[in-house]
């Protein structure tokens, strides 16, 4: 039934019924060749989709944005390369909105930047979730007997990295007034550094925020917490929807979760801070 409604749908017998065994017709052998031609394409397809899916060998670009690039690549970074010896990274620092603009283009394969993006086009692989800390030396316009609270926050005396980041927009949603004209500062300073605006405090000329890898030693006496729930900023890995080198992503995203401090996976206590 089948057959005869596929013969009627075309318009042509494919198969001559006067003789026993059933028999093609010429024109039901041309296109039982052509049928069969097509469905080992489709076998060749599924097995190249598959390859695409499963195989790490080749070059690939990463963005990562300044404020997760000097911290985050060398916990996780040599470790990636020892495992995987057959996948080439190319690692650009790049700003949200540059990643963005290039994975829809397609000269990026891969980004490592804060989320959630709301892009339609973009997947999103939360990684960890890293907790806003206060940076200030004794120049600062709150009490640290105990943890701040998020609504004791002003941009009074606040460093902020230069606009473009994102890093400086979530800074600003913790503020109660993004007002910037009252920073009570003699200066003005523009920077993608999050090292600079260190520098900076520990000279008392105000104080900032910093995500908690980018702590070290040496910052022992300047790190004040948040009370809780800890304002926190996602990392995820982001990509294009199209993108097929799922076990690449898998295990990039596997790589950087066993190199960085196992409590940074948690949200107990933590509330997300949104920027776009």
């Amino acid at each position: 039934m089948q057959v005869q409604k596929l013969e009627e749908e075309i318009g042509i017998t494919l198969f001559d019924r006067s003789k026993k065994p059933l028999q093609p017709t010429e024109a039901g052998k041309e296109i039982i060749t052509k049928i069969k031609s097509i469905l080992l394409e489709i076998n060749q397809l599924k097995d190249q989709v598959f390859n695409e899916k499963e195989s790490m060998d080749g070059t690939y670009t990463i963005g990562i944005i300044p404020t997760i690039a000097p911290y985050l690549l060398p916990l996780f970074l040599p470790s990636f390369i020892q495992s995987h010896p057959n996948t080439s990274l190319i690692i650009k620092e790049l700003q949200t909105h540059q990643i963005i603009d290039e994975l829809k283009k397609g000269t990026l394969e891969i980004g490592i930047l804060a989320t959630p993006l709301n892009e339609q086009t973009i997947k999103e692989i939360p990684l960890y979730y890293e907790p806003f800390l206060i940076y200030t030396s004794d120049n600062h316009p709150f009490d640290l007997s105990q943890p701040i609270q998020i609504e004791t926050l002003s941009t009074e005396k606040l460093l902020l990295l230069e606009e473009g980041h994102c890093f400086r927009s979530q800074a600003l949603q913790l503020c109660k007034n993004n007002n910037l004209t009252d920073t009570h500062l003699s200066f003005a300073f523009k920077s993608g550094s999050i090292e600079a605006l260190k520098g900076l405090v520990k000279k008392g000329l105000g104080y900032t925020l910093i995500p908690e890898l980018a702590v070290n030693p040496e910052d022992k006496n300047y790190i004040h917490r948040f009370a809780t729930p800890e304002p926190t900023r996602e990392i995820s890995i982001v990509c294009h929807k199209g993108f097929a080198k799922e076990l690449l992503l898998e295990k990039l995203a596997e790589s950087i979760k066993l190199n960085i401090p196992s409590h940074l996976q948690s949200t107990q206590n933590r509330k997300r801070i949104t920027w776009r």
